[in-house]
């Protein structure tokens, strides 16, 4: 018996929220936030006070400031939303991040942070310019969603161990549901994680190795 008109509402709002529950939890803002206060828990052997120092000064200038930036333009209509579905509405957002984060970046160096934590800042620079780059130069609206959480597993996959590679079915999740709400296409998707793979977390292991 075929589903009726109902059913297949149901079942299509159900998965409309599943996908907008993942856009939220699993958005880059959140994993920028959290990930180096996972990395610098473990990096710094447990001590709290060092891990929320140097973990903080990533999470902030790499999540808060720039989400704070995002949220306020949303707020005043100059993007759509504060995921910024619109390409060309991205350039003040990428700018914002990366000036930000850039500044972290020389915190942690001139404060003798953790190598790995100078190499985890590193790799998201070094995503953000790749997704600038690939946003504006070729007009693709790559995922940050993919970039970011990909590149997250790797990097905790090699500070907490293999184990972690669980944290892929999260990737899944986040990229379905960026399909699935029409904000990105298949191959942006596929591009995002890809970026995330290679230069967020490959970046995060050479640096990490070369920096001891």
């Amino acid at each position: 018996m075929p589903p009726t008109l109902s059913t297949e509402t149901a079942t299509s709002e159900t998965r409309r929220r599943a996908a907008r529950i993942a856009t939220e939890v699993l958005a880059p803002w959140v994993w920028v936030l959290g990930l180096p206060l996972a990395v610098a828990w473990q990096v710094t052997g447990h001590h709290l006070g060092e891990a929320l120092m140097w973990g903080l000064i990533v999470g902030v200038t790499g999540s808060l400031i720039p989400m704070a930036v995002i949220v306020r333009g949303a707020k005043q209509g100059k993007w759509d939303s504060h995921h910024v579905t619109n390409r060309a509405g991205r350039l003040i957002p990428f700018a914002a991040c990366i000036g930000s984060l850039a500044f972290g970046f020389v915190v942690l160096i001139v404060g003798n942070a953790p190598h790995q934590m100078i190499a985890l800042a590193a790799a998201e620079l070094g995503c953000l310019l790749v997704a600038l780059a690939v946003t504006f130069g070729f007009k693709f609206k790559i995922s940050m969603h993919a970039i970011v959480a990909a590149g997250a597993t790797v990097m905790l996959m090699s500070v907490y161990g293999p184990w972690l590679a669980l944290l892929f079915l999260g990737v899944a999740w986040v990229c379905w549901s960026r399909v699935e709400l029409k904000d990105h296409t298949t191959a942006e998707v596929s591009v995002g994680t890809l970026v995330g793979l290679i230069v967020g977390g490959g970046a995060y292991l050479a640096l990490a190795s070369a920096l001891i």
